[in-house]
């Protein structure tokens, strides 16, 4: 009998198959699937904001930063046998979740942690294979590392996987 693991928000967890990981209400947040597809070794990061290095305290909590909770997860991945060289990932989330026309960064967190996530996955050779990011609507996602499969709810929407 498999484990569905709750991620929280600004949280990252680990499993491994046939367990999975989920994560709820990813507005502006970015939650990254990552896999090795050999081990089955999996995880899921619900992160909040881009950059740690312009935040003081950012150390109190690395999952909520993109470039910080992206490498622990990968380290918590890599302590339990996946190997970095097979990791793959899917993204979802960094949605516009309030119809304002700024175009200051406060409003365009969804943008900028998606862009931050694409970044630090490429500096780790860590390739994504799907994403459903941007948009004006939140998500709930469920990861399963036996398979890959990275299923999306929206509400309103059908479900889909990536």
């Amino acid at each position: 009998m498999s484990e569905i693991i709750k991620v929280g928000m600004a949280d990252l967890k680990t499993c491994v198959s046939p367990n999975g990981v989920t994560t709820l209400g990813l507005g502006s947040c970015v939650g990254i699937a990552i896999r090795d597809p050999v081990t089955k070794i999996g995880g899921l990061a619900h992160i909040m904001l881009p950059d740690s290095t312009s935040m003081r305290n950012s150390q109190q909590n690395i999952a909520k930063y993109a470039d910080t909770g992206i490498a622990e997860l990968v380290r918590q991945m890599e302590k339990l046998g996946a190997s970095r060289s097979r990791m793959v990932a899917k993204i979802a989330g960094g949605a516009r979740m309030f119809a304002l026309q700024s175009k200051t960064d406060a409003v365009q967190v969804g943008g900028r942690n998606v862009a931050a996530t694409k970044q630090i996955l490429k500096q780790m050779n860590i390739k994504i294979l799907a994403e459903d990011t941007g948009l004006n609507y939140g998500r709930t996602v469920t990861f399963f590392p036996e398979t890959g499969g990275f299923h999306i709810r929206a509400v309103g929407k059908s479900e889909t996987v990536i």
